[in-house]
């Protein structure tokens, strides 16, 4: 007996499939959420054993969840927030079937649906959809450079999503390859277990994790900064600026800078461009990347007191905060511009170079050439598809948990007025 034709289906069950699902829902839209693993899948496999996230847990809320965590201000880590995506998911009953990941997606054009084949209990099964959401994200395809393969074979490479602490690491020195939030993280992580630490930077901002009496997530919220519309960007530019640094490790998370790092033990290094068997060699631009930290921070603050200023708003003056004071001379900074992995007892190499989309399964006309999906505002090249979850879907937001919301609400409010049957 054939399935009933669904009016959606969503991949993915992180938090922005399970927030499209909650809305789907409440509209009585009949769906059924796919995901490769268990909810919230790229949370527990993902992610290191001392991560924590970098908004506060309040911050963190999917639509209208209870409070699930204790400290409302702490910062949770991954498995906590996953089973968070869970208990929700659960407690609105929604409609998620796990361990299906989506083998293929092809369209239907004579009945106007999309045949969505999923492998499900070890055979391939065939689900139809008027709608399809692809709540997968950006980043299940893991990213390491061409080159990190001319290195010999003795030396551990790791990418950040398969590393899980020290202890699972040879004896010897590290090399962590990237300074955004994954790389600065592990940096810190191995620091505190003992382990000497290169680090070889990017060109990447980073914010205070207090200022002036608040969180640096309420003032950002606070002062529009994250309300930036996608299509009012001028500058193509912008649209691929790396989150800046921040971090929630600790009782209340803390800042996370180079030059706190270097006080650490790290040894700071430029961008990592190439390699020969025992030997990589870096860009010299260490004390560019520590420098232009600072500066993000600068104008992030200026922003802030512009901000206070111009509404009068009662706020305390900023409070000392060590590892946010700008290194002007770039002291941190080291000017080696290669290493030898074996002189420098370099054994383990982390790669924190980020993930590209897999979106293979999807047909070939929704795919720009770079096969990152086609869309505007989330609504995808071929009728009846869309897309959530991917940086500056429709604002700066759009990349963070807390635009999740805003966002997955858009979507099916288009999704209703787009005449399913049976409705307006």
């Amino acid at each position: 007996m054939s399935k009933p034709i669904l009016d959606v289906i969503v991949v993915g069950a992180g938090h922005a499939g399970i927030s499209v699902s909650y809305y789907l829902a409440k509209q009585g839209v009949s769906h059924l959420v796919f995901e490769k693993g268990q909810i919230g899948e790229t949370w527990r496999s993902q992610r290191w054993d001392s991560f924590k996230m970098n908004s506060a847990n309040r911050l963190n809320l999917l639509p209208q969840q209870a409070t699930y965590f204790d400290d409302p201000d702490a910062f949770a880590g991954a498995t906590e927030f996953a089973l968070a995506l869970e208990s929700y998911a659960h407690q609105e009953n929604l409609p998620v079937k796990e361990y299906c990941p989506v083998v293929s997606v092809h369209t239907d054009q004579q009945r106007g649906v999309f045949r969505v084949t999923v492998s499900e209990q070890g055979k391939d099964t065939a689900y139809l959809s008027r709608r399809l959401v692809i709540a997968s994200g950006s980043q299940n395809r893991i990213w390491v450079p061409d080159w990190a393969n001319h290195l010999a074979q003795p030396v551990v490479q790791l990418h950040a999503s398969q590393y899980k602490n020290a202890h699972q690491l040879p004896a010897g020195n590290v090399l962590v390859v990237g300074s955004g939030q994954s790389g600065t993280q592990i940096a810190q992580d191995l620091l505190r277990s003992g382990r000497h630490v290169f680090l070889s930077t990017a060109r990447v901002g980073r914010i205070p994790r207090r200022y002036r009496g608040k969180d640096i997530f309420d003032w950002l919220v606070t002062i529009g900064f994250y309300n930036t519309l996608t299509e009012e960007v001028t500058d193509p530019s912008l649209l691929t600026v790396k989150n800046p640094q921040v971090s929630g490790a600790g009782q209340r998370g803390k800042t996370s800078s180079l030059q706190s790092l270097a006080r650490s033990g790290a040894i700071i290094l430029g961008r990592a461009d190439r390699a020969d068997a025992d030997t990589i060699f870096f860009q010299p631009n260490s004390s560019a990347n520590v420098r232009y930290a600072d500066e993000f921070s600068q104008q992030v603050k200026q922003r802030i007191d512009e901000y206070i200023q111009k509404n009068k708003v009662l706020a305390p003056l900023a409070d000392i905060d060590l590892d946010d004071v700008p290194d002007e001379e770039a002291a941190c900074a080291s000017d080696l511009t290669q290493l030898n992995l074996v002189q420098e007892t370099i054994t383990s190499i982390i790669w924190t170079t980020g993930f590209r989309g897999d979106f293979s399964y999807l047909p070939l006309p929704v795919l720009n050439e770079e096969r990152f999906p086609k869309h505007r505002n989330g609504i995808g090249a071929v009728e009846g598809l869309y897309f959530i979850g991917l940086p500056w879907l429709r604002k700066r937001q759009s990349a963070i948990i807390l635009g999740i919301k805003e966002d997955a609400e858009f979507i099916v409010s288009h999704i209703v007025k787009s005449g399913l049957p049976g409705r307006g």
